[in-house]
This record gives structure tokens, sequence and C-alpha cells, in this order.
């Protein structure tokens, strides 16, 4: 992490840790959901796309090698080769997208909700097509219709309802990290 301050280090450490605990949190409904991609918003919002990208993919990298940062306490390669490790890869996606448009259009608050918006189709593109991969590999093939279905249609609400929260509390935590 060439030319990254001390200061720096210690907030992508601790957005990467964030992560962690917001993938632990379940909120229970009918199909219930983590708080992973609050996160990952929240993280590229308030610390920026470097910082934040380099956060998500620290956050993956402790996964990878086995701690359990991911929901359900899970950790390890087979998470990320599961059903649904795409849409985990998939937030490096939405964190590049967002950093994208951060370098082009500027750190605006209708460019971050843009960003977040089309950083979450890249997640669900990513994960739907792992997903269909591995479950065709492993049970059969299935309908993209069926795999909407059950992977990003019941979490399309909750998810932008996620994007206002991190805008909300992003704009606030990002003032008060810039007075340091």
């Amino acid at each position: 992490m060439k030319n990254n301050t001390t200061k720096d280090i210690v907030f992508i450490g601790v957005f990467a840790a964030l992560m962690a605990i917001c993938s632990w949190i379940s909120i229970p409904s009918a199909i219930p959901f983590t708080l992973q991609t609050f996160a990952v918003f929240l993280a590229v919002g308030v610390l920026g796309g470097r910082r934040g990208t380099i956060a998500v993919i620290i956050y993956i990298i402790l996964g990878a090698v086995g701690l359990p940062v991911f929901s359900g306490f899970t950790g390890g390669p087979a998470v990320l080769l599961g059903n649904t490790g795409g849409y985990i890869v998939g937030f490096i996606f939405t964190a590049l997208i967002m950093w994208l448009f951060e370098k082009c259009l500027g750190h605006k608050i209708w460019v971050l909700a843009l960003s977040s918006f089309l950083g979450l189709i890249a997640c669900y593109a990513v994960g739907t097509a792992w997903f269909m991969f591995v479950y065709t590999k492993n049970v059969g093939p299935e309908s993209l219709a069926t795999v909407l279905g059950w992977c990003v249609i019941p979490f399309i609400i909750p998810d932008l309802i996620k994007i206002v929260l991190a805008l909300l509390i992003g704009t606030r935590l990002s003032k008060a990290i810039n007075r340091m």
C-alpha cells in the first residue's frame, strides 16, 4: 500500500472489520439478509474509491484465507467457490464502479447514489452468473428467471434501503473523518 499514511491504513482496516461485523448481522424477514452491502457502500462512500476498494479487497482476502468474516461466521475458499461466492466477489466490482464514478464525476452525493446503484447491479450480475455456473455444475441447470427470483429480486428493496442509509450515514461520517 505504497503512499498510504498510517491514518489511511487504520481507516482501511476499520472498514474491512466493519464489513465483517455487518456480514454477521442478519435482518430477519421472509428471506433474511445481512448488512454486507451496506458496509461496502459505506466504505467506498466514506473512504473514497481507492481506500474503499482496498478495504473491500482486504475483507475478501481475510475471508478467503479462512477467517470467519462472511455471513454466518463463515470463511475459506469454499465460501467463495460456493453458490453465493460470486456475490462476495461482486463487491469488488461495486467498489471499482464507485471509484470510477468518483474519479470521473467527483465525490458528490448524486454521484455516490448513482455509482452505488450501478455497482449493485454489477454485483448482482457477477453473483448471479457465478451462482448459475456453480448450481448447474452441482445440481443441474436452472433458468435465469428462477435464479433471479432466488438471489436478486428479494434483495432489491433491502439493498436500495442500504444505499440510502449508507449515503445518509456516510455523508456525516465523511465530514467527521475529514476534520481529523
